[in-house]
């Protein structure tokens, strides 16, 4: 029976920031949030660089680690492991025209900077996975990048990081736009390829988020088969979305709960978690929340999983065989429309 691991993100749990609004609940620290992540369920924590070493860009590479190592104390007491760190390269004023795909050499240098960094914190941290949401590696202006050159040199900025540490891992989490319009490796598809093309394929891997496959106009649980089959998918960061809107980060199974039960179904059956692959869940609590109740959404994700998770297993594959050899497709449908219906 699959034994799932749950990971959340210190960003989940966050002030109601907004493109078309300000904050409107207060900051926790993040030993509080630590402590509650362990409370509610979770098994570890997800980072970026500077949500492990907040003054990352003003501190020496000694301080970075040592500041790291403190951290790691307090996952340690709480019963938490660190999933991935990764470097926020968005962020900067630095990364403003991409941070892989930057067009001044400065800039790149300051991306490779943080990314060796955030492999420093990894390590420090226990964990051997570097995330990478491409976030601005793309262009706001298509004619304002040479896009073959560029894709070139996001897979050079890749092979820095492999060659730096022979044991990391890279996970790819692909998104097809936002806060760019034109994102060179937008889907898993992209992901694996530049992946193949690396110095080291068999060390990048991809994170497929259910949020961002809608925004692409594909299906999450097809985006996670494609990445088992060829023994790629190493995290998943599961949530909804309405439509191929901005990027919403609902709670998981909220929207399209027949698509969420087909994402645990096709992790369950494929044994995902067996080499300690994570359920990740990157969703983001409603404005109107309280604060006084702001983890909600990441309880209700983990309830929803589990829920759909009992559903998987009640799955009657022999009838699915009946109708398949029937090709009487409507009848399964059913059967799957009154499995998720019924209590």
């Amino acid at each position: 029976m699959a034994k799932f691991r749950f990971t959340v993100g210190p960003w989940n749990v966050h002030e109601g920031n907004e493109t078309f609004g300000p904050g409107i609940r207060p900051s926790i620290p993040l030993e509080e949030k630590l402590k509650t992540f362990a409370e509610i369920g979770m098994d570890g924590v997800q980072f970026h660089d500077d949500d492990a070493v907040p003054d990352i860009n003003n501190m020496s590479e000694k301080a970075i680690v040592d500041y790291a190592k403190d951290l790691k104390a307090t996952l340690d007491k709480d019963g938490l492991f660190a999933e991935f760190v990764a470097p926020r390269l968005w962020f900067d004023a630095h990364t403003n025209d991409g941070g892989f795909t930057a067009s001044k050499k400065e800039d790149y240098d300051f991306a490779i900077w943080r990314s060796l960094r955030s492999v420093d914190i990894a390590r420090a941290l226990g964990t051997d996975k570097i995330q990478l949401w491409l976030a601005r590696e793309g262009t706001l202006c298509a004619e304002g990048k040479n896009p073959v050159e560029k894709i070139i040199q996001m897979r050079d900025a890749f092979n820095t990081i492999l060659e730096y540490d022979p044991g990391i891992k890279i996970l790819i989490e692909p998104k097809p736009n936002e806060p760019i319009d034109r994102s060179y490796c937008g889907t898993v598809g992209h992901a694996l390829t530049v992946g193949a093309n690396t110095v080291d394929p068999s060390r990048v891997g991809v994170c497929i988020e259910s949020a961002h496959s809608i925004l692409a106009g594909l299906d999450p649980a097809d985006d996670m088969a494609l990445a088992i089959t060829f023994g790629k998918l190493w995290g998943v960061h599961l949530n909804d979305q309405n439509g191929i809107r901005y990027d919403q980060d609902k709670t998981f199974g909220v929207e399209n709960i027949r698509a969420a039960f087909n994402q645990v179904k096709v992790l369950y059956e494929n044994n995902f978690g067996d080499n300690g692959e994570c359920v990740g869940l990157d969703v983001k609590s409603m404005r109107t929340q309280p604060a006084s109740d702001c983890y909600r959404h990441i309880i209700n994700s983990k309830k929803i999983f589990e829920l759909l998770l009992e559903k998987v297993r009640k799955f009657d594959y022999k009838f699915q065989e009946e109708c398949v050899r029937e090709q009487n497709f409507e009848k399964l449908e059913m059967y799957v429309m009154e499995l998720l219906l019924n209590g």
